[in-house]
């Protein structure tokens, strides 16, 4: 995955772009998808690509509406971070195809969980 195919792609909100793995019964570290899973197609796994900056909060100071000193907006970030393995619904997420591949673009609250390989990050 080159970082440039994605560098125009702005994720929006609390969405995840995910790329979906080849569905097998376990995940790396052994957690167990049982086969009615795969079946339904309820739920999905695959690695976090890139995420959104997350829910956009309000700003502290209502009452100085008149200050206008371009502060930006600020954000909760997502859990989700790139190269996470995440498992998520389906009917939450929504499928796209970009240069021939197939991704899913999932609202934060449609993961389920996510797995971390804390080697990659030390």
């Amino acid at each position: 995955m080159s970082e440039n195919r994605f560098s125009k792609i702005i994720i929006v909100g609390d969405r995840i772009l995910i790329k979906p793995k080849a569905q097998t019964d376990r995940t790396k570290s052994g957690l167990f998808l049982p086969p009615g899973v795969h079946e339904k197609e309820k739920v999905l796994s695959g690695y976090v690509i890139k995420t959104g900056p997350g829910y956009a909060i309000p700003k502290d100071t209502p009452e100085e509406e008149w200050r206008r000193d371009e502060e930006k907006v600020r954000y909760v970030p997502v859990q989700a971070q790139e190269g996470d393995l995440a498992i998520f619904l389906k009917a939450g997420a929504t499928e796209i195809e970009f240069d021939g591949d197939r991704y899913f673009v999932v609202p934060q609250q449609a993961v389920l969980l996510l797995e971390r390989d804390e080697d990659l990050l030390s």
